[in-house]
Parts: C-alpha cells; structure tokens; sequence
C-alpha cells in the first residue's frame, strides 16, 4: 500500500504543472459561492441587502450570475406586486376623501390627485397583461426595473404634493419608459418565450416528429392541440382589445381633463369680465357724482347721463340723415 501511494503521489507530482493549474483557475460553482461572501449568503440576507438598491439596478444585477439572475427575478416580481398593492391602498386613501357627485369632484383638491392614479391604474393594467401570463409560467421575470421605480416616484409624488401638476405632465416619463418596454418585450422577447410555453412544445414536437405511441395516446395530444390553440388565439385577441380599451380609456381621461382645464379657465374669465363689470359700474358713478357737482356749482339743471348719451346718438342720427349721398 505504502508503493500504491508513492506512486499515486509521484503521478500527482508530474502532473502539477499541467493538471492541477488548470483545475484551479475554473473551480465548480459552489466553491465560487463560497469564495465570494455576498454569494454565499442566505437567500433571505441578498434579498434585504438587495432591497437598499433601485430596482433599476437590480435588473442590471441579473447579469451577474445564475444564482444573482436567480434572486433578481425574484426581487423584481416581488416588486411589482409590492407597488400594485401601494397603489391599491393609495387609491382607496383618495377615493374615501373625495365626494360622491361627479360634479362636486371635478372642482375638489383632490381631482388631480385622482386623475394620476386612475391614469398609473391604467399603466399597471397593461403592463399586468403585457408581462404577468408569462412571469406566472415562470418564463421570465418582469424585466423593467426601471417601471417599478417611475411608479412608486408618482404614488410618493402624489402623496406628498397638496396641488400636484396637471396628468400628462406628472406621467410623461412612465407613459414613455413603459411603452418601450412593452413594445420591446412583444418584438423580441415574446417570440422567444412563445416557443418555450407547454403547448408550443408540444406541437413542435407532434410536427417535427413522427408518433411513436399508440393511436390512443396521439388522440389524446391532438385534442389538447385543439383545445389549447384556439384558446390561446383568443387570449390573444382579448390582450389586444384591453390593451385598445385601456389607451382609449388614457386618452378619455386625458380630454376629460383638458376639458375641466377650460372650464377652470372660461370660469375665471367670466370673473375677470364680472369684475370689469363691476368697475365700469363704479366709474359711471363717480362720472355722474362730478357731472352733479359741477352742475351745482353753476346753478344750472343737474344733466343726466343717460339723457347726454341719447342726445349724442340723435345728433349722429342727424348729421347722417342730413349728408347727402353723391355716389348715385
């Protein structure tokens, strides 16, 4: 035995320059766990630690690693939910200060309030249609980080601001960042993920393949082809028709909102013109004050400002009659 391993340690000896070197610059990943601290830490600690971050940054983090990709995915899933049940809360918060009557909450402090969450409600609809059928098939993650942090800014702006600015202009920057990243998540990544989904892997299979079972058994795979794919069709159809239904829904409450805006301002007008009103009221008065005041100091009739006016006018209505017209 003692030969056995004289050998074995002469055959590890050669061998050290070659097979040893080589072992150690690519070692497995649980040795790479273990030799990075925050790696080897419990799920639960990254997940606190990770919470410190944006989830901007998160998302950036999935390139790190499977492990890290594995705990950002969950993180950023987490935070969605997180910010639709915040907005939930923040919208119940609104909705029990305002009052019932649609007229009385249109001229209310907290009509602008309430537009930016039905409008950010809008948003999260969406983005729960465009990402959340294939997050729930555990194909992928909701990707943009980004969304998340632009939408926890508008719930904590609204919550903070007594007179917030008008909708358009509080969610221009969430309406931009998440139609992006819709519209890319539909051209390329859907596609992707498309062929991945259960019943796309199993009619690549039945096509690509020859039945190798029974007739009972290609039956059965056949109607679950039938059953699945015009289902799948329709869902289709039906993100479309909600996807349609909440940008016309955004554009309604944009015009809704335009037209409070003119409202707002055709009343301060009528104010402004009642005002000028008012002051050509007083003038008139002080006009006939002077106009009397001086007639009793010169002992004279007091004159009248209404008679004054009449007069002028049938003096014009004179002279007019009174030229004759040399054009004909």
């Amino acid at each position: 035995m003692a030969a056995v391993v004289e050998r074995v340690d002469g055959c590890v000896g050669s061998l050290d320059s070659d097979a040893v070197s080589p072992r150690q610059s690519t070692p497995p990943p649980d040795q790479q766990h273990q030799n990075n601290p925050l790696l080897g830490l419990p799920i639960v600690a990254i997940e606190t630690i990770l919470n410190f971050l944006s989830y901007d940054e998160i998302s950036l983090l999935r390139s790190v690693c499977k492990r890290m990709d594995m705990i950002c995915q969950r993180v950023l899933n987490q935070g969605f939910l997180k910010v639709e049940r915040y907005h939930s809360l923040c919208q119940r918060q609104v909705k029990a200060q305002l009052p019932r009557r649609e007229s009385e909450r249109r001229n209310h402090s907290l009509a602008r309030h309430a537009d930016i969450l039905a409008a950010v409600e809008t948003r999260l609809s969406l983005l729960n249609m465009t990402f959340m059928k294939y997050v729930d098939s555990n194909l992928c993650c909701f990707i943009p980080g980004k969304v998340i942090d632009e939408i926890y800014r508008v719930l904590r702006y609204v919550n903070s601001t007594r007179a917030p600015q008008r909708a358009h202009e509080v969610l221009q920057e969430l309406r931009d960042i998440s139609s992006m990243a819709m519209e890319y998540f539909d051209e390329k990544i859907v596609p992707i993920l498309k062929k991945k989904l259960p019943g796309a892997d199993l009619s690549g299979r039945l096509i690509g393949s020859a039945p190798v079972a029974g007739p009972s058994t290609s039956l059965t795979t056949m109607s679950l082809l039938a059953k699945n794919t015009p289902s799948r069709s329709e869902m289709t159809k039906v993100q479309k028709q909600v996807k349609g239904n909440g940008e016309i829904r955004v554009k309604q409450l944009e015009q809704q909102k335009q037209l409070q805006d003119q409202e707002q301002k055709l009343l301060e007008q009528t104010q402004v013109i009642g005002e000028q009103n008012a002051r050509l009221a007083e003038l008139e008065h002080k006009l006939r004050e002077l106009m009397d005041s001086s007639a009793a100091a010169m002992g004279g009739p007091r004159p009248n400002v209404e008679s004054s006016r009449k007069s002028k006018y049938v003096d014009l209505d004179f002279h007019q009659t009174s030229i004759p017209n040399f054009t004909k």
